[in-house]
């Protein structure tokens, strides 16, 4: 990334600056602006992630190099996240929005705002971007969403298919962890201790919570703006990447939104595009600067010119944990649904995807998969950008039933939403279906390019799911991930089907075996035939940001992947190790540390042995103020419920030593319903 020191406006920074709420309590926010005091548009991010440090490294390259072209820049830490007063108790509550409308209220009074605002976030961010844009603030003028989803329920870290996904409760871990720590004493005072115990005794188990709703219910439906997404005024630009668990909200915006829009997907994780991995990261500050110049000082940029969608069609690659570039080129289309992609719809035979003409209707097969089928599955969504990705394929395929293609005779592109429609039958009530795509090439290394689950007691319905017949054939479709990818010529194409997906999603409450009949079954792909046009797109500036803090390094980091196989006990485990060692941020003269391990595991086939545990750890240092948080979270299973224990602990390092102030546990049970 190209470091930009000299911009068009000199600015200024506001370290924290209170904004008052209706009710009383005040937000903590950083400000950006430009120095001359005239007015110019503000735009506003809203995330619990702490302003003082924990975004501090992102938002340095990015909000001063926004409000260097002449906009004032808005960083602002949620209720009861960071220095904001109040306690931070769930995602997305109806209180964290009014309370952004309040905060555009005062952003659009303040003598050095025009009263023109937009709003910009990835991932919290960008889902209450877009959950307040439908509210309809007047003062709320145009949104960018990076890495969000319009749908709480069906695409979100919780669930998938109404299948329950790991990351629901590796990201319950994650809050709990950021819920457990203090405001820092140099911005509150003396309050600190008071406002740190009101949110250790208060913020709560999210993971309860989110475990309470199985299915999609009132709880879910709320901010979910899938629900109505005309109550969307504002224009949107929506942005993800192929290895980011939110790529398909894009196609959903696209196709849904009937104001002003843009889609962007790369091949990225989930970061925002000028830091993108895998590569090629782009130049998007520049491009925000041409969607802000364009609807908030209502200048002509072009940046609505060109393609309503663009993505990077990835090539084929081996398969990798991690990749520092994915290979590829920008495509773009005018509308979507695109009336250029056409459907592609393959026949499922005995081993084979063969042409529907070649169709064997009257065969059956049936798997009963390894609970341990998925451990190189990797996650649901790449927060770090490896070793997190997908592994070979072929370490999963033992325990799936497989259809592979033919060679293909010429290269073969896709773009869109695969779809299996499927003919099945199951021996319990309550089953479930992983399909993967994946690219063979020529040496037999399997890529998997996109996956789907279905819970096949939502096959109707995640309102209302119903358990299975025990042996009734049901028609069923499983959705796969939208994805764009060109397959080579002499690579084949794998669809492969399993029973678990562990531990990406919590298995049945049972082993299940599946029966898949040729009748009725078909996978569709969207196929998009290469184009000269695309040639002509014009490239993406090379990324570019505004200098970053003075960070110094303490302790080595790692993030590492393992898996461990205890053959005389015949227990799996996938560890994740997530240490960030130690960072000494110089502005502020203060240590901070972070440290987290997962660990998934099971034993043989037993559905009982189940069981994932969080453990995180976190370090704030300054002088003589030494804060340290401990949190555990453990979820296990019975056919008939999940069972929780959780716990906290809070420490403070006094002369003397280290003493733990602050205990508390958890243990929970919660009926299973259809999962």
């Amino acid at each position: 990334m190209k470091t930009v020191s000299t911009l068009p406006c000199e600015i200024m920074e506001e370290a924290n600056v209170w904004i008052p709420m209706p009710d009383g309590i005040r937000l903590a926010a950083r400000i950006w602006r430009p120095r001359d005091e005239r007015p110019v548009p503000a735009i506003m991010e809203y995330i619990p992630y702490r302003k003082r440090f924990g975004t501090a490294a992102r938002d340095a390259i990015a909000h001063p190099y926004i409000a260097g072209h002449g906009y004032a820049c808005i960083r602002v830490d949620l209720r009861g996240s960071g220095e904001s007063e109040g306690i931070l108790t769930d995602e997305y509550l109806q209180q964290e929005l009014d309370d952004g409308c309040a905060v555009l209220r005062w952003l659009a009074e303040q003598p050095w705002c025009t009263g023109d605002v937009g709003m910009i976030g990835i991932s919290w961010g960008g889902f209450n971007g877009l959950q307040i844009a439908a509210l309809q603030p007047p003062e709320l003028k145009a949104v960018v969403a990076v890495c969000a989803s319009d749908d709480r329920f069906a695409d979100d870290v919780h669930h998938m298919g109404g299948c329950l996904l790991g990351d629901n409760i590796s990201w319950a871990s994650v809050m709990f962890a950021y819920n457990s720590l203090p405001p820092d004493p140099e911005l509150v005072g003396d309050r600190w201790r008071d406002m740190w115990f009101e949110r250790l005794r208060g913020s709560g188990l999210w993971i309860k919570k989110w475990l309470d709703h199985q299915r999609r219910d009132d709880y879910w439906a709320h901010a979910s703006v899938c629900e109505d997404h005309g109550g969307i005024r504002c224009p949107v630009y929506a942005v993800s990447g192929w290895a980011d668990g939110y790529s398909n909200a894009v196609f959903r915006l696209m196709r849904n939104l009937d104001v002003p829009r843009k889609g962007l997907i790369g091949p990225w994780s989930h970061k925002y595009p000028h830091l993108g991995v895998p590569g090629p990261a782009i130049g998007f500050l520049q491009e925000l600067v041409r969607w802000w110049d364009h609807w908030l000082k209502g200048k002509d940029t072009g940046v609505m010119d060109g393609p309503m969608l663009r993505v990077w069609m990835q090539e084929a690659v081996p398969p990798n944990t991690y990749y520092r570039r994915r290979p590829g080129r920008w495509v773009g289309e005018s509308e979507w649904p695109s009336p250029d992609i056409r459907e592609h719809s393959y026949a499922l035979a005995p081993a084979q995807l063969v042409s529907p003409e070649d169709a064997s209707p009257e065969f059956e097969h049936s798997v009963q998969s390894p609970l341990t089928l998925g451990l190189f599955a990797g996650k649901w969504c790449s927060y770090a950008a490896g070793p997190d990705l997908a592994h070979d394929q072929r370490e999963e395929d033992g325990g799936a039933l497989v259809f592979e293609s033919d060679s293909l005779e010429s290269v073969f592109e896709i773009m869109g939403e695969p779809r299996l429609e499927l003919e099945v039958a199951a021996d319990r009530p309550v089953a479930m279906v992983a399909a993967r795509l994946s690219d063979v090439a020529p040496d037999d290394k399997a890529t998997r390019v996109t996956y789907g689950l279905l819970n096949l007691t939502h096959r109707d319905s995640s309102e209302t799911p119903e358990p299975l017949e025990p042996g009734h054939r049901y028609h069923v479709t499983i959705k796969l991930n939208g994805i764009a990818h060109a397959f080579p010529a002499g690579h084949r194409l794998r669809l492969s089907l399993s029973t678990s997906y562990w531990p990406l999603a919590w298995p049945p409450p049972e082993p299940a075996r599946l029966h898949v009949y040729g009748e009725g079954s078909r996978f569709v792909l969207p196929e998009r035939p290469p184009r000269a046009s695309d040639a002509a797109l014009p490239d993406f500036q090379p990324p570019e940001g505004t200098p970053l803090p003075e960070i110094e390094r303490l302790g080595a980091a790692h993030h590492n992947w393992l898996v461990h196989r205890d053959l005389s006990t015949d227990q799996s485990t996938l560890e994740v190790i997530d240490d960030a060692g130690s960072q000494y941020h110089k502005a502020i003269d203060l240590v901070t540390g972070s440290r987290t391990v997962e660990t998934y595991s099971s034993i043989g086939d037993d559905f009982q042995s189940l069981r994932a545990e969080v453990v995180a750890e976190r370090h704030l240092r300054r002088g003589d103020w030494d804060i340290r948080t401990v949190t555990r979270t453990v979820v296990t299973s019975t056919t008939e419920e999940f069972a929780v224990h959780a716990t906290l602990d809070a420490y403070q390092r006094y002369r003397h030593g280290e003493i733990r102030v602050f205990s508390q546990d958890w243990n929970e049970s919660v009926p299973r319903d259809l999962v």
